[in-house]
């Protein structure tokens, strides 16, 4: 089946759209190919599952910055202005807006940064936001009557769950720093005030894209003598936004201890262990009873050496009281 296009006469004060696209255009081409080049190469760190999926989020748009200018230079310079290809720009803008909450989500969940992977329950909400937010951006952007009142309302409240989770993000890093300062163990510090810095941040950036979206759909002038400038302090707006946060979520070596987090965020509160190395004699060993302190299993893995080689891994449970008291068999910690 063959393109249907339109041969139709352009009002000139659209003839800068071309430009404007094609340097957005080499613009965003050159920032998805950095962020995919530097995800690749630091692929060794447990967040680059986080950076992967945000590398979608460039591809898309260059991906819809190239439709856009493609549509816009053939009508001007070919008197023809593809059918299809103004469709492929409507769907790549949907897909580029959708990717980019989707992806707000996941970091306000803390994927990669406060779990290694989400839970079922947040998989689900976020998918189904996902889901509910495309399809009120297409019935929108179709012109579909009360489908502007649903678009401000999936925005009020996708915009409460990223601010609700990132409170949540930093109340309990807040609390892990002030249990590591009690503690007086610094060996979780530096990874845990990184994870804090990025929230608040991340944060701020939010903050930032709320006011953004609230002028645009604000905004009632349709006029198409200053559409290219719109369209200008717009790119260069979503541009700005979308490096400061890929800048802050970059793969890169961070503090040390970055990557020690558990597989699943708790339901319960959530504190940080202090890491305490311990020594004792065999006999010391013998008759140690505390309940502060689990015992390993030897890190020994050949079956043949004697159990006298074995080295047993003990570690402080993080919810336990602590003594009041030390009793004379309880052996010397000191943090590491």
């Amino acid at each position: 089946m063959e393109p249907k296009t339109v041969h139709v006469g352009l009002d000139e004060s659209f003839r800068p759209l071309p430009s404007l696209y094609l340097a957005f255009l080499s613009i965003w081409f050159l920032s998805a190919c950095s962020w995919t080049i530097n995800t690749y190469k630091n692929r060794h760190f447990r967040a680059n599952n986080l950076q992967w999926t945000l590398a979608s989020v460039p591809l898309i748009k260059a991906l819809q910055l190239t439709l856009s200018f493609l549509f816009w230079y053939s009508c001007f310079h070919l008197q023809i202005c593809s059918l299809w290809m103004s469709f492929g720009v409507y769907v790549t803008g949907i897909l580029f807006q959708t990717a980019s909450f989707v992806s707000f989500l996941l970091i306000s969940h803390g994927y990669c940064i406060m779990c290694e992977r989400l839970s079922v329950t947040e998989r689900r909400s976020t998918a189904a936001l996902g889901c509910v937010f495309y399809l009120t951006l297409v019935g929108y952007r179709a012109s579909v009557p009360y489908f502007t009142v649903l678009l401000l309302l999936n925005y009020f409240i996708s915009f409460y769950v990223i601010f609700h989770h990132i409170s949540q993000n930093l109340a309990v890093l807040r609390e892990q720093l002030a249990f590591i300062e009690d503690e007086d163990v610094q060996a979780m510090h530096d990874a845990v005030y990184t994870k804090y810095i990025m929230f608040k941040k991340f944060q701020g950036a939010m903050q930032i894209v709320a006011m953004a979206e609230t002028v645009i759909y604000l905004n009632v002038d349709d006029s198409s003598e200053n559409y290219w400038l719109r369209l200008l302090v717009r790119e260069w707006a979503q541009f700005c936004i979308f490096v400061y946060i890929g800048w802050t979520f970059r793969s890169q070596d961070l503090a040390p201890r970055f990557s020690v987090m558990p597989t699943t965020k708790s339901k319960g509160d959530t504190m940080v262990p202090p890491i305490y190395s311990i020594e004792m004699d065999a006999a010391a060993f013998k008759d140690f009873s505390c309940h502060e302190w689990h015992i390993g299993v030897p890190t020994s893995r050949s079956h043949d050496k004697s159990s006298k080689e074995s080295v047993l891994v003990i570690i402080q449970h993080p919810n336990a009281h602590r003594l009041s008291s030390t009793t004379s068999s309880s052996p010397s910690t000191s943090p590491v």
